[in-house]
């Protein structure tokens, strides 16, 4: 009986101790002539709205397709958090349409990314100022192979004291892996000979010689796309 009582009394800290590893995203695009007011509504919905669980994390999109825009974290979560949020307020509802997508293009983007532990050489909020953002997307029935090859490219980024955390896509469009290099001494990482070994030599040194051909061949072979951008994080606009 005492050893009941104690499992029924535990059952909550199970559902508390769960991993947050869940990453609220949504991408916002405000118009050409209203960046400022953007900004400004934008840190003060954070600041206001975006507290403990659901703080936000706003990164200014320096390069890519998506050059201009603004990339925003929520989290880290876990789904029975997301579960459970409820229906958000009218006061929160009514702040975001009033004062800041009054703002905002209708261009955009939401999703959902897990963070992968095992492939990742960083803990998931072991951040950085400035990140390079590279999107995969294996092709059809192809993502257990990709994912293989990131479990080998960790080996060399381990061995270049690369930080780097990954990613997948949940519910949010095309399978996707996200590889998130977070540049703890600035852009500086990403001058030629910053890291003296190269690329290939590391991998090779942690999969086997030759195995840089098999990395080739599933680039080539088993993405169906592939892109990266530059970001740099905005303090000023996130949940402080």
């Amino acid at each position: 009986m005492r050893k009941l009582l104690l499992l029924c009394l535990l059952i909550p800290l199970f559902g508390i101790s769960q991993t947050q590893n869940v990453i609220s995203t949504f991408r916002a695009f405000p118009k050409a002539d209203k960046v400022l007011e953007f900004e400004k509504a934008i840190a003060a919905h954070a600041q206001k709205y975006h507290t403990g669980n659901w703080k936000w994390r706003v990164w200014a999109i320096q390069s890519g397709p998506d050059a201009n825009g603004y990339h925003i974290t929520e989290g880290p979560l876990t789904w029975e958090l997301i579960d459970g949020r409820g229906e958000i307020s009218t006061d929160h509802n009514n702040d975001w349409n009033k004062n800041v997508a009054i703002y905002l293009t209708d261009r955009g983007s939401a999703g959902y990314s897990v963070f992968e532990d095992t492939l990742s050489t960083v803990g998931l909020t072991d951040y950085a100022d400035k990140i390079n953002i590279t999107h995969w997307y294996p092709k059809l029935g192809w993502g257990g192979k990709v994912r293989d090859i990131i479990a080998g490219m960790k080996k060399a980024w381990q061995s270049g004291g690369q930080s780097v955390a990954v990613y997948t896509a949940s519910s949010s469009g095309p399978t996707q892996f996200t590889i998130v290099t977070r540049y703890k001494q600035g852009l500086k990482e990403r001058n030629p000979g910053f890291i003296k070994e190269s690329f290939k030599s590391r991998y090779e040194k942690g999969n086997g010689e030759d195995s840089f051909d098999d990395f080739m061949e599933v680039i080539r072979e088993y993405l169906a796309e592939a892109w990266s951008e530059l970001l740099f994080y905005r303090a000023d606009l996130s949940s402080k």
